[in-house]
């Protein structure tokens, strides 16, 4: 493993969230949740919903109660820090909350914070199957794919606990417990695989394990060289690129995490204003994720790899593809032989995007980005979830295109990228 900077690597899983988020304080939106609780509108009858982009709060318990005896007092617990907000620890160190969770137990939605101090504050959807299940039926959806909710697994953090055993410990009791979230939802909902990517052997073994216990994608890091170990360019990824491309296992990039928006805000900014512009640029970052695979001549040695770029909407992604057809004319006209593709065709071939609030891309660009190359999201129960109105939402951006171009995108798009067989 390459040397990284181990101030930034142990405080990362702490600075997952903004610790203000998660104070007393934002504003409660008040939900007519019986006009929310219809499930599948009419219109799309016979449509299976895969909603792609969600997060599975980890539960307190995840870790202590499946480690074993010996790792019991070792692996992440919860604690109620004195400012009354529950965070995750390992021994004393911080890392940090238990992740975004604005809907209320009630069904209100909170404004302008991350999540509730406590997780028993919460929809308990966000956290157990059963609930999240009769919330994923009132909205009219099938199948969830989901995503990490807090930073307890962040690599940079485990990297630095000085325990490799440990570390791979919580990775791997952490996709058992994915494993058992997708058998108790009856194949409904589908948490992505973590990798201990930190250790060559141990990866490829855990990703093998993974797909061979039926697990549907990986979430993996933009550019894990921030962490100290090899960009995707090396060899070091090769196997594991192979072993997705020959299963058909996707790779997710969630937002783009290697983006520091907050150097892009003003200063004297209070959090809310922060947050709006830092979450707007999380999401455009994905267009850096996409130029780095199409101009690294990865796509031409794995013609078949999966890329999601989820949590990012779809609405910029005409620009970027553009942008990056003039830049292959300007700049690359020596790697004519190395890439053979253009920018279109890779993201035809390769990518798929999403789209949850906007309106705009569904309805006026589906054609242009590609309607094999977008699927749907909500982002329940993160505070830029499309949460209520789910169904509206689905009913406007549909309208003008029909019931086969609706089905595509609900359905048939995230089965085919994730295996999911619908």
């Amino acid at each position: 493993m390459a040397d990284a900077d181990p101030n930034e690597l142990a405080t990362s899983a702490k600075k997952y969230w903004s610790a203000e988020g998660y104070t007393e304080g934002g504003v409660i939106r008040e939900v007519d949740y019986a006009t929310q609780s219809g499930g599948l509108d009419p219109m799309f009858a016979g449509i299976k919903i895969v909603d792609c982009d969600t997060h599975i709060t980890e539960a307190p318990d995840l870790f202590t109660s499946r480690a074993p005896a010996a790792l019991k007092d070792k692996v992440p617990y919860v604690k109620l820090d004195a400012d009354g907000v529950e965070r995750w620890y390992v021994g004393d160190r911080n890392f940090g909350s238990m992740g975004g969770n604005v809907i209320r137990k009630d069904n209100n939605k909170l404004l302008g914070r991350l999540a509730f101090p406590k997780l028993e504050q919460a929809h308990p959807g966000g956290h157990i199957v059963k609930d999240r299940l009769a919330a994923m039926d009132d909205m009219g959806v099938y199948a969830q794919i989901a995503f990490q909710n807090s930073g307890v697994t962040q690599a940079g953090s485990l990297m630095t606990l000085g325990d490799p055993a440990l570390a791979l410990a919580i990775v791997q009791i952490y996709n058992d417990a994915t494993h058992d979230i997708q058998e108790a939802s009856g194949q409904r909902i589908f948490n992505m695989i973590h990798l201990p990517f930190w250790d060559k052997a141990e990866m490829e073994k855990e990703l093998k394990r993974c797909i061979d216990m039926g697990l549907k994608g990986v979430v993996l890091p933009d550019t894990p060289e921030r962490v100290g170990v090899p960009s995707f360019l090396d060899d070091y990824w090769t196997p594991v690129l192979e072993m997705c491309e020959a299963t058909g296992t996707s790779l997710n990039f969630h937002l783009n995490s290697s983006v520091d928006p907050n150097t892009l805000t003003w200063d004297g900014f209070q959090f809310e204003q922060t947050l709006s512009v830092v979450a707007t640029m999380f999401s455009i970052g994905n267009a850096a994720t996409m130029g780095n695979w199409m101009v690294s001549g990865r796509l031409d040695r794995h013609p078949k790899l999966k890329i999601g770029l989820i949590e990012s909407g779809m609405g910029w992604v005409p620009f970027a593809v553009e942008a990056l057809e003039h830049q292959f004319n300007e700049m690359l006209p020596r790697f004519s032989k190395q890439l053979t593709r253009r920018p279109w065709q890779y993201f035809r071939d390769h990518f798929m995007c999403s789209f949850w609030f906007e309106s705009v891309g569904p309805k006026l660009l589906l054609e242009t980005v590609g309607y094999d190359n977008v699927m749907f999201e909500t982002d329940f129960p993160h505070p830029t979830s499309l949460y209520p109105g789910v169904q509206a939402h689905l009913k406007d951006v549909f309208a003008d295109h029909g019931y086969d171009i609706a089905k595509k995108v609900l359905q048939d798009n995230p089965s085919r990228f994730y295996n999911l067989g619908l």
